[in-house]
């Protein structure tokens, strides 16, 4: 924990980054930056807008967009729901942002989606969430469950042979709703309802003893038990910390998770952790030219050759990028030229193949399954390249339908509600 908290504390104390240098009002474009740097989410969320920093800082240097300087708008919406959608109104209409690169719990997301469809602003959320949405306003370079929930479900079963899950979650959406769809998944596997554990506590949660003993009690039939963790922030330490202290390991019953990448793990002794896994799209030991180069402009950044890499910022990596382009193809920074440009915009991700910003506002991915090692990286084991399907009656198209959702039945648009 020593490691984070040693730039968490400096970071939380900032509230505006310019950079560039001094410039009139009008010089710049301006660019939102909504993340935590207090509170429970701090942990995986200051990362993120160092990364935003170190994006607009190499921007800069090539010249800007459009002839202007890249200007960071720097708020912190302290881990509190509600305050994230106060800063995205603030960012919007008291600073000015063209665009807003933020949020990663889906609580922040939902608190501020409907702001910025109000005030038509423009947010890039880079972080694995529950599917079930599409807005204009909003491009999702995270996964959604096909992209990291399913094929790791898929990979306890095939591969690991797990018979009984346990599927432990921080209680807000993104959890209960992925939850939802990998409880009616495993069932239509053949996964019997009683052998389905589900269990969810608040942010910050700290006592896990009794519930890693329940985890523990469902094998005592000597069916194989997996967990599937969707619990976030810094509740995740208590939790690994806990597995260790009950003498439980990757071979008794493994974990895999969706929101502990390198950043969570560098606060940890990882030496009992070992063998337990993550999904995600990207990790820091993939091995690609692209990678290497981002890896070493991230240490030089920072001044830090031991901060880690992880799958969030890779992808703040490829919304940015993909952004500037778009910008620069629309030839202004007005958000519905942008958005338009923005669909069918590619980008080599980082792990050696090339993502395309699809009509639904979602990124092509890999899946990537990696294994903890020692060191806090991860051993990539398993890879799959799946896409969003296509739904039975529902299409998402921006570019061309102007809808999220729309019915192809009754040729009628249905947008969902910004509920959480």
């Amino acid at each position: 924990m020593t490691g984070i908290r040693k730039y968490l504390l400096g970071a939380a104390m900032a509230t505006l980054f310019t950079a560039g240098g001094a410039l009139a009002e009008g010089d710049t474009i301006k660019v939102g930056v909504l993340h935590s740097l207090t509170g429970t989410m701090a942990i995986s969320e200051t990362t993120l807008k160092d990364t935003v920093l170190m994006l607009i800082d190499e921007q800069n240097k090539k010249g800007g967009v459009l002839g202007k300087q890249l200007e960071a708008v720097v708020v912190d919406p302290a881990s509190d729901w509600p305050l994230f959608a106060e800063k995205a109104r603030e960012l919007l209409t008291v600073n000015g942002v063209d665009v807003m690169f933020g949020c990663w719990t889906s609580v922040s997301r939902k608190s501020v989606l409907p702001v910025i469809e109000e005030l038509n602003g423009l947010l890039f959320y880079p972080v694995q969430y529950e599917g079930e949405e599409s807005s204009k306003n909003v491009f999702y370079t995270g996964a959604a469950p096909n992209q990291q929930a399913i094929p790791a479900v898929d990979y306890f079963l095939e591969e690991l042979g797990v018979e009984k899950f346990a599927l432990l979650g921080t209680d807000y959406v993104y959890p209960r709703t992925t939850n939802n769809i990998l409880e009616a998944y495993l069932k239509d596997k053949g996964i019997a309802a009683e052998d389905i554990f589900v269990n969810y506590t608040p942010f910050g949660h700290s006592d896990w003893s009794k519930i890693v003993a329940d985890v523990k009690a469902l094998g005592a039939d000597g069916k194989k038990v997996g967990v599937i963790s969707t619990i976030n922030g810094d509740a995740n330490i208590g939790f690994y910390k806990e597995l260790a202290a009950a003498g439980i390991s990757a071979d008794d019953i493994p974990v895999v998770a969706f929101s502990v990448g390198e950043e969570e793990l560098s606060g940890l002794d990882t030496s009992n952790l070992v063998g337990h896994l993550a999904a995600w799209n990207y990790f820091e030991s993939a091995e690609s030219p692209e990678n290497t180069a981002f890896i070493d402009a991230w240490h030089a950044f920072t001044g830090n050759d031991k901060r880690v890499t992880n799958d969030p910022m890779e992808a703040t990596y490829i919304g940015f990028n993909m952004w500037v382009n778009a910008v620069t193809a629309a030839g202004t920074t007005e958000v519905d030229p942008v958005v338009d440009a923005m669909v069918g915009q590619e980008f080599p991700n980082l792990t050696g193949s090339t993502a395309t910003m699809l009509p639904n506002h979602h990124l092509t991915k890999p899946v990537l399954i990696g294994e903890i090692r020692a060191d806090g990286q991860f051993d990539i084991i398993s890879q799959t390249d799946p896409v969003l399907p296509e739904s039975a009656v529902l299409e998402s198209d921006w570019k061309d339908l102007k809808c999220g959702m729309y019915n192809t039945e009754t040729k009628t648009c249905v947008q969902l509600k910004s509920n959480y």
